[in-house]
């Protein structure tokens, strides 16, 4: 395995603006110079069940080891048909789209027997990061395929991360940049194109948080 993939680097929490937090992140792809330069992920892998999955490891590791954060940062790439493409994206809110039990009764977008809202609100600490509505699912949306979502950007990790935290009792923050959606994907250059634009970006949105949370915003 090469040195990002999934499971090859130990989570750990990192110091920011006074507080113990855990970084979150999906793919090597969207770690860049950077983001390197200012924090070491825990990786946990694309789609909601490897994130589910990790984060939740994670936490339960740092928990027994004293270590447990004070908050987590989910953040990466995100698409969007209507956001500015290259732009960071504090998420208001995280929706799961895949989740439809609606024969049976129950509100689409709610999970049978768990009470949680169609869309979760989250903290959105830094006051110069603008702020977008965010939906979560296991498919890349393409084209004709936003119009079913009803959120700003689509990604494919946060609301799982948001459960994994909620078991825990931790705030999560989730800052997205937009690396595609103004035109229908083809290949995976499509989505790789802009990340180095994202990268810079999320890393300046890492640094405004510090402040933030120094400013006790959060």
């Amino acid at each position: 395995m090469s040195e990002l993939d999934p499971g090859t680097i130990d989570a750990a929490t990192e110091m920011l603006g006074g507080r113990r937090v855990l970084f979150v992140m999906a793919a090597s792809a969207e770690y860049g110079a950077h983001l390197k330069a200012r924090i070491r992920p825990l990786m946990t892998g694309v789609g909601p069940i490897e994130a589910a999955l990790a984060t939740g490891v994670a936490l339960q590791t740092l928990t027994m080891a004293g270590d447990k954060p004070e908050l987590v940062v989910s953040l990466g790439s995100a698409g969007s048909r209507t956001l500015d493409q290259g732009h960071v994206y504090q998420a208001s809110s995280v929706s799961w789209r895949d989740i439809d039990a609606s024969p049976l009764g129950f509100v689409k977008g709610v999970t049978p027997f768990l009470d949680h809202p169609v869309d979760t609100p989250l903290p959105t600490p830094i006051p110069s990061v603008p702020t977008a509505r965010l939906s979560t699912g296991s498919d890349i949306v393409t084209g004709l395929g936003y119009h079913r979502v009803d959120a700003d950007m689509v990604d494919m990790e946060t609301f799982a991360v948001l459960r994994a935290c909620q078991r825990f009792a931790l705030p999560l923050v989730a800052l997205r940049g937009i690396s595609d959606g103004a035109a229908d994907l083809h290949h995976y250059d499509d989505w790789t194109t802009l990340l180095h634009v994202v990268d810079e970006r999320l890393a300046d949105a890492v640094d405004r948080l510090a402040v933030a949370i120094e400013a006790k915003l959060l």
